[in-house]
């Protein structure tokens, strides 16, 4: 009888134990949303040693701050920057990519936005092609 009870007690404390506290879950609608005017950027043909800076325009759609935890790009040849304060809620913000024009030939690089929002991580790339022109 003694053994029959106390399985019924671990049972139940087991049982207790596995239901999930509502106050304490993290709810969807309290996390922000990065919503990017584009995520893939095509810059054509770029001059050699030309200008390799685009900016990725994004949005909070969220309730609450955005903050942007890291950036982290392909390769050495692509450098972004961003954001250091969290984007108030409808507020805006950008990531600069800048590639390295020095060097010749087609390329399509991607850049991986690590934040609090809903959906993170959020990829963007650049594509394009450096040519030497007269």
């Amino acid at each position: 009888m003694k053994k029959y009870l106390l399985f019924l007690m671990v049972l139940t404390i087991s049982v207790l134990s596995c239901g999930q506290d509502k106050s304490t879950t993290e709810n969807s609608e309290d996390k922000p949303e990065m919503i990017f005017n584009e995520t893939d950027h095509n810059y054509g043909t770029i001059k050699y040693k030309g200008d390799g800076i685009y900016e990725f325009v994004y949005k909070n759609t969220g309730k609450v701050p955005l903050i942007i935890k890291r950036v982290d790009s392909s390769c050495g040849c692509t450098v972004p920057s961003w954001d250091k304060e969290p984007i108030a809620p409808n507020g805006k913000g950008k990531i600069v990519v800048k590639y390295d024009t020095n060097r010749i030939g087609s390329f399509i690089k991607s850049i991986k936005v690590f934040s609090n929002a809903e959906n993170s991580p959020v990829e963007l790339i650049i594509r394009g092609e450096v040519k030497v022109t007269d």
